[in-house]
Parts: structure tokens; sequence; C-alpha cells
């Protein structure tokens, strides 16, 4: 088979396209959901279905983004411990799926993480390392079972004052899925979309209706671009959360962006990086997160447990473990990782 087209890109994931012959129509990339999104129509593009994914993706960071006063988190924020507010039915979806994996992970995932998350500022100029007694003082607030969802009237209520909500480990999973069902509803059976690290392909992965998309998965110890194995798939999303995403250094020690709700510091269980692959990009975007902060033992029990789920794990010393079907169609392409076997 002959290699085409190379397409790397500067996410957490790497895509690798093999395809045919005809030049696929260029791809249109915007700023938007904090990162830079691309999505690739190739010989079906045309701008009106352009136009209308980015609208899209534009409205959901205005309605769920976690820094701006006037989104849905944002009004829901100032008014927690005060009343309840009305938030657009998308709103609603998204935090009822946030509150299923609350659920399912015991809280390690929990969309009100927002005042740790706000407290250690990773990620942005505010980034600083809090004391004990500031992490001690925020933990309480954090309890998604403290979020009152009203369904009946579209209203969200936080119960307690200082209580935040922050999507951002979700929302881009759900502007990934609303993305593709523009594409499928405009008649576009092939394409790619790459929301800087949350990736969604459908179709085949070269033209003329056959193979697999080649899918690298990032070196969380290198750059951008830099790939230890490529997975193999069609009509699949994968979202990678790791060590490398998020971080400021401090004292020649790392301080990573995934959060423990139970300690109030970055997770530290020996893992760099979990990769998820399946069917829906809002459930793997969420399960990405809440995998890396459960560890592997726990993580890899819970995605054995869903349906067309399957994760990969890479540990410190660049091991690596996966679910029951996740090496079917994953291959180790660097020699300084390995798969490991036993318990």
């Amino acid at each position: 088979m002959r290699r085409s087209r190379l397409v790397t890109l500067l996410v957490s994931l790497l895509l690798i396209l093999f395809t045919g012959c005809s030049r696929p129509v260029p791809s249109r990339s915007e700023f938007v959901l904090g990162t830079v999104c691309s999505v690739n129509l190739y010989n079906r593009g045309n701008q009106k279905v352009y136009r209308e994914i980015f609208a899209r993706l534009r409205e959901i960071e205005n309605l769920m983004s976690a820094n701006l006063d006037d989104s849905d988190p944002g009004r829901i924020n100032n008014a927690a411990g005060i009343e309840a507010v009305e938030v657009h039915p998308d709103t609603i979806a998204v935090l009822k799926r946030a509150v299923r994996f609350a659920a399912l992970t015991g809280g390690a995932f929990d969309p009100t993480v927002g005042p740790l998350v706000k407290l250690w500022g990773i990620g942005s100029d505010a980034g600083r390392i809090p004391g004990e007694e500031e992490v001690a003082a925020v933990l309480p607030l954090i309890n998604w079972r403290d979020m009152v969802i009203d369904e009946a009237v579209n209203t969200v209520f936080l119960k307690r004052r200082g209580m935040r909500l922050d999507l951002g480990a979700i929302a881009k999973g759900y502007a990934a899925d609303e993305a593709a069902r523009i594409i499928k509803a405009a008649g576009i059976k092939r394409a790619l979309i790459d929301l800087g690290g949350n990736i969604l392909v459908l179709g085949a992965g070269r033209n003329g209706g056959r193979g697999s998309w080649r899918v690298g998965i990032q070196n969380p110890l290198e750059g951008r671009g830099a790939y230890f194995g490529i997975a193999e798939v069609a009509d699949k999303t994968l979202v990678t959360s790791g060590v490398y995403e998020r971080f400021f250094e401090s004292g020649g020690r790392k301080y990573h962006h995934i959060l423990s709700t139970r300690d109030g510091y970055p997770v530290d269980n020996g893992l760099l990086s979990v990769t998820v692959i399946g069917d829906s990009s809002i459930d793997a975007d969420t399960l990405s997160t809440s995998l890396f902060a459960l560890g592997y033992e726990a993580g890899s029990a819970l995605a054995e447990s869903l349906d067309n789920t399957e994760a990969v794990f890479v540990f410190t010393d660049l091991g690596i473990r996966g679910t029951s079907g996740a090496f079917e169609s994953f291959t180790i392409t660097d020699d300084g990782f390995r798969i490991l076997t036993g318990p």
C-alpha cells in the first residue's frame, strides 16, 4: 500500500492518513473551544457545511465554557447557593451525561471540580501550587450530588455557595459528536474531525471506500507530532488524556491538570496517559479523564464493563496495558515502549 498523504496533527493524537490518488479538498481549521480545531470533508467538502460545523462549535463554546460569565456554567456558578438557573437543553444533556460518569466513577470524575480547577489555574497564566489550607477549603465544595438538575423546567442549581461547574473534560466530546451529526446530515460519509485531541473519523480511511484510518497515539514524553503506536479504526473516536497536555513545573516537579477529587492534587498513580477508543466522543472524552483518575485497575475494570469501549494505558516506565480488545487494532511503533503481560 502506497502512502500518499501524511497528516500530522498538532494535538495529543497524531492521525496518519493513507489516501488514494485524488487530491482531497483542503480542510478548514479555526481556533475554537480553546484550541485549533480542524475538519476535513475531503472530496465532499464545501464551505456551507464547514460554516455550519464551526458555527455549531462556537455555539457550544459560548454555551458551555466555564470561563465566560454569561455561559450556562458561568451563570450557574454565579448563582451557586442562591437560586436555580434556566439553561439550554444542550447543557442539560451534557450535565446528565456527566452525572452518569460521576456515578460510575464514584466521583473520580466530577463536573463540580471547578473550585479546584480555578485554585490551581493549570494551563493559564495564573498557574500556582496552592497551600494545603486552600485545597482543604475547596474540597467539600466538590460533590456532583449537590447539583440539582430539573429537566421539566431546564434548570440547574448548585446547593452551596462557592461551588463551580467545569465542563472541560466533556464539552469537546459533545462538540465532536455534534460535528459528526452535521456531517452525516449533509450526506457526507467520509470525514476527519480533530478538536484539539478529540479525534473522530467517519467512513473509510482511504478513497475508494476501503480500509481503516490509521491513528497515531501521542508519545507522552515528546513534543506534539511524536507517536508511539498506531490504532487502525473506522467510524470511531479516540481521545487521550495525559500529564503532558496542560501543566506547569516548579521545583523540578511537573503539576498536570488532571486533579484528584479525593485529595485535591494532580493525580499521581504511575500513569502518563490513557487513550479511549469508542463510538461516542462525549463518552470517550469523559472516560479518558475518568480512567486516568481511577488508575489502571479500577479504570480498566470500568472500561471493560462498557460496550464498544477499549482503552490503552501508558505507565511512567513506558509499559503499556490495554483492555481485552485494545491490541487487536493497535501496533507499537516506538521500541521504547512495550506491552506488559502478566499481573
